[in-house]
C-alpha cells in the first residue's frame, strides 16, 4: 500500500531554471571491441541528459548534501519506442544448451566521489575494480543495503559497481562459429549497464524484469582468459521510472546546509537496491530457439494446445514438437514453426485446493535442427505447459468453467539482510506457509516476482494476478508521454517473461495510481489496450484506491480491484463502522461497473505479542477483530459479485522510516521472520472452510489439524 505522503532518500536530480528536469550522459568511454575502448559514446536522441546534485559518503538516512557544482549522474534510456526485440526463454540445461551460475561473492563498490561520477571518469570497467580502489565483498543475488554496518550504504542513492571474473569452459570458445555465449541477469534494480572485458554489451532500465546479451565475440577471442564481467547499477527513482519518485530541494538556509535534498517515493517499502536475482551465463547453438507462445483451449475430453516458435540465426532449419505428460508418455506430437497439439482426456491445470491434483503440467518439447557450414546443428528447449481457460462474467471468474475465489495474499519480497534478493530457503518456506495457510492466490505486489518463484507457483497451483511496477504513480508529470512509453515497454517485458504461465491469470498494470486524474482516463486506456494486445487471452486489471465516482481508469479493466482501510486509515479504532462502510463501498462499485470485484487489500498493523482486550489499535487483538469485521461482509457479497479478498499483507516487511513505521509495515500475519501472528490462524480457519466447499480437496496434515479447532 502506498502511502498518502512521500518518504525520503538522498536526490540525485536538480530541477532546472524553469522546473524540467535536465539530464547528462557520464562522461564515459564505452568499447564496442577491443580498438574501440578508447572511443566516446556517441549520445543516442533517446537518451536526454540529466544533471544530478550529489550526496555525502557519509550522513544520516534520507537527507544528503552536495556543492553547488556537484553532478550526479543518472542514464535513463527513455524514448524507446518498444522492449528490446525477441524472446526470454528461462535458461535451462537441455542436451543442447549449458548454463553456468555466478552466484556468490562479488566486487563491490559504491561510487561515493562528489559527482558519483568517478566510475565512468575513471572508466572503472576497463580493468579489474580492485586495481581502481579498495572493494568489499558483496553477496549475488542480494540488496547491497544491510550487508555492511555502514549507514551510508543502506541508504546510498548513485552508482556502485559490481565485478566477478570466470573461467569458461573450454568447449564455450573453441566453436565460435557455431556455440552462442549469453550473460542473463534475472533483474537488477534500477538501471543497470553491463560491460564484458571492457566492452559494454548491454543497457537495461527496470528493476525487476531480466536482460541478457550475447557475448560470444567478446569471450571466444579470448580463450583461457577471466570473464570479467562488471555492471554499473543506479537506484534513483525519477517522475517517469516505475516506480517513479521525485525530487524536492530544502532550500531554507536556517534549517537545512547548502544543497540538502530528499527524494520523495510514495510507495510504503524499501527502495532496496542491487543484483537481486541469478546471473547465469548460458550456451545455445548459433542457430536457436528464441521464443515460444502457447495458448490453451479445452472441453470435457479435448484440449488443444496452440503453439508458436521463433527461431533465430538461419531461414532453414526444421521444427519437431512432442508434449509429455508427468509420466513421461508422449500425448502429441507436432511440427513447424506454428499449429496446434490435440490433447485427448487432458489433465487440467487446476488452482490448488481446487483438486486433488492441482498444478498438473505437462512438458512441451521443442527440438530444432538446422544445417550451418555443413554442419548439423540441432537446439533443444523444454517448456512446462498447463492446460487451462480463463474467462471472466459480470459476477464470477471462472477458470475451467469453474467459479474461483481468490482467497490469498499480497506479498513482498523481502527478508532480513538479504533485502530483496532471491533466498531459496526463505522461499521454500513461504511456499509452505502458504499451503498451511489454505491461500490460493497472491498478487505480485507491487512488482514482477522471480521467475524462480513463479515457477513454484505453477508447479504449485498457486493462483497469480501478475502486478507490474507501476506502483505510486501520484504525480501529474508521471501521466506524461515519456511515462507512457516506458510502462508500455514495462508491460511488453513482463508479458514476455511470463506469458506462459498457467498460474498467472490476470495481468495489473499499477496498484494505487492516482487514477482520479484527468490524464489517467487516456493513460489507462492506452496501457490496458497495449497489454490486452499482447494478451488476449488474460483480462487485465489495476488496484485502486480512488473513489468509484472519480476513478478514470476502472471504465477499462476486466476485473474491479479496490484497496480499504476501513477503521485504520479511515475512522482509526472504530471497527464498527466496517460493516457499513464496507458493503457501500461494493454496493456502489458494481452498481457503477458492473464487473466482479476483488477486495484487492485490507489489513491492521498489529506488533506481535502486544495485547489489549477490549481491541485496540496495533494490538494483534484489533488486527483480528477487523478482520472478522471485513470477513462478515465478504460471505454476503461472495454470494453476489465479490471474487476475492487478499489480506494485506502475508508478512511484515521493511520501508522507510517514519513516524508510522516502527522497522518497517506490520500488517503482515506472520513477523519478518515467517512466525504466525494471532490473526495467521484466524485467516487459516477462513480460508480451509471456504475452501472446503470445493469437491475434491487433498487431506489436511495430521499436524495441523489442532491449529482448525
Amino acid at each position: 500500500m502506498a502511502l498518502a505522503g512521500g518518504s525520503c532518500h538522498p536526490v540525485l536530480q536538480r530541477p532546472g531554471p524553469a522546473g524540467a528536469l535536465q539530464r547528462l550522459l557520464p562522461p564515459r568511454h564505452v568499447g564496442e571491441g577491443p580498438a574501440a575502448a578508447a572511443r566516446p559514446l556517441p549520445r543516442r536522441r533517446a537518451l536526454p541528459t540529466t544533471k544530478m546534485a550529489a550526496g555525502p559518503s557519509g550522513g544520516g538516512l534520507g537527507c544528503g548534501m552536495a556543492g553547488g557544482c556537484c553532478l550526479l549522474f543518472l542514464l535513463l534510456a527513455v524514448g524507446r519506442a518498444a522492449a528490446p526485440p525477441g524472446g526470454m526463454l528461462y535458461p535451462r540445461e537441455t542436451p543442447s544448451r549449458e548454463r553456468k551460475e555466478l552466484g556468490g561473492l562479488w566486487s563491490f563498490r559504491a561510487d561515493f566521489s562528489p559527482g558519483r561520477d568517478a566510475g565512468f571518469v575513471q572508466r572503472w570497467y576497463r580493468q579489474p575494480l580492485r586495481q581502481t580502489g579498495p572493494v568489499i565483498d558483496m553477496p549475488v543475488p542480494a540488496s547491497f543495503n544491510d550487508i555492511t554496518q555502514d549507514p551510508s550504504l543502506e541508504n546510498y542513492i548513485g552508482w556502485v559497481w559490481y565485478e566477478k571474473e570466470v573461467l569458461l569452459p573450454l568447449r564455450w570458445l573453441q566453436d565460435d562459429l557455431n556455440t552462442r555465449v549469453v550473460l542473463r541477469f534475472g533483474s537488477a534494480h534500477y538501471y543497470s549497464i553491463v560491460w564484458v572485458n571492457g566492452v559494454q554489451v548491454v543497457e537495461h532500465e527496470g528493476g525487476h524484469l531480466p536482460f541478457e546479451a550475447d557475448i560470444s565475440s567478446i569471450v571466444q577471442g579470448s580463450p583461457g582468459i577471466p570473464c570479467r564481467i562488471t555492471v554499473a547499477l543506479n537506484n534513483t527513482l525519477t517522475p517517469h521510472t516505475l516506480p517513479p519518485g521525485s525530487i524536492q530541494y530544502m532550500n531554507d538556509k536556517t534549517r537545512y546546509p547548502k544543497n540538502y535534498f530528499v527524494q520523495n517515493i510514495r510507495f510504503d517499502f524499501f527502495n532496496y537496491a542491487g543484483i537481486h536475482r541469478p546471473v547465469v551465463l548460458y550456451t545455445t547453438p548459433s542457430v536457436y530457439i528464441d521464443d515460444i507462445t502457447v495458448t490453451t483451449t479445452s472441453s470435457e475430453s479435448v484440449a488443444m494446445v496452440q503453439y508458436q516458435v521463433s527461431v533465430v540465426g538461419s531461414t532453414l532449419y526444421s521444427l519437431s514438437l512432442s508434449l509429455r505428460d508427468q509420466e513421461g508418455k508422449v500425448v502429441a506430437t507436432g511440427d513447424g514453426p506454428a499449429g496446434e497439439l490435440k490433447v485427448l482426456n487432458p489433465n487440467l491445470w487446476w488452482p490448488y485446493l481446487m483438486h486433488k491434483n492441482p498444478g498438473y503440467r505437462y512438458c512441451l518439447e521443442v527440438k530444432m535442427q538446422a544445417q550451418v557450414n555443413g554442419a548439423l546443428l540441432e537446439d533443444v528447449y523444454t517448456l512446462a505447459v498447463g492446460i487451462r481457460t480463463i474467462h471472466v462474467t459480470s459476477t464470477q471468474f471462472l477458470i475451467n468453467g469453474r467459479p474461483f475465489y481468490f482467497h490469498g495474499v499480497n506479498k513482498h519480497e523481502d527478508a532480513d539482510i538479504r533485502g530483496k534478493g532471491l533466498d531459496w530457503p526463505l522461499v521454500v518456506k513461504d511456499f509452505n506457509l502458504l499451503r498451511w495457510l489454505g491461500a490460493n492466490s497472491f498478487r505480485t505486489s507491487h512488482y514482477p516476482y522471480a521467475e524462480e518463484i513463479m515457477d513454484l507457483c505453477d508447479a504449485y497451483g498457486i493462483v497469480v494476478i501478475d502486478e507490474c511496477p507501476g506502483v505510486g504513480i501520484k504525480m501529474l508529470e508521471s501521466f506524461g508521454n515519456k511515462s507512457l512509453q516506458h510502462h508500455l515497454v514495462v508491460m511488453e517485458e513482463l508479458i514476455r517473461r511470463d506469458k506462459n504461465r498457467p498460474s498467472v491469470v490476470m495481468w495489473s498494470v499499477a496498484n494505487e495510481p492516482a487514477s482520479e486524474l484527468p490524464p489517467a482516463a487516456y493513460y489507462f486506456k492506452t496501457v490496458i489496450a497495449h497489454t490486452k494486445a499482447l494478451d488476449p487471452s488474460r483480462p487485465v486489471t489495476f488496484v485502486t484506491d480512488a473513489n468509484y465516482a472519480l476513478d478514470r481508469g476502472a471504465p477499462y479493466v476486466d476485473v474491479i480491484c479496490v484497496n480499504s482501510y476501513f477503521s485504520w486509515y479511515h475512522d482509526p479504532g472504530h471497527l464498527e463502522v466496517i460493516p457499513l462502510q464496507l458493503t457501500t463501498q461494493f454496493e456502489n462499485w458494481y452498481k457503477t461497473y458492473q464487473k466482479p470485484i476483488i477486495q484487492s487489500e485490507y489489513g491492521a498493523d498489529s506488533v506481535p505479542g502486544l495485547h489489549s482486550d477490549p481491541p485496540l489499535m496495533f494490538s494483534e487483538e484489533y488486527q483480528k477483530a477487523m478482520l472478522r469485521e471485513y470477513h462478515s461482509v465478504f460471505d454476503k457479497k461472495r454470494k453476489e459479485y465479490v471474487i476475492g479478498e487478499l489480506i494485506w499483507n502475508f508478512a511484515d516487511f521493511m520501508t522507510n522510516q517514519g513516524t508510522t513505521r516502527v522497522l518497517g509495515n506490520k500488517k503482515g500475519i506472520f513477523t519478518r521472520q515467517r512466525q504466525p501472528k494471532s490473526a495467521a490462524f484466524v485467516l487459516r480457519e477462513r480460508y480451509w472452510k471456504i475452501a472446503n466447499e470445493s469437491s475434491c480437496l487433498p487431506p489436511i496434515i495430521k499436524s495441523h489439524t489442532l491449529f482448525l479447532k
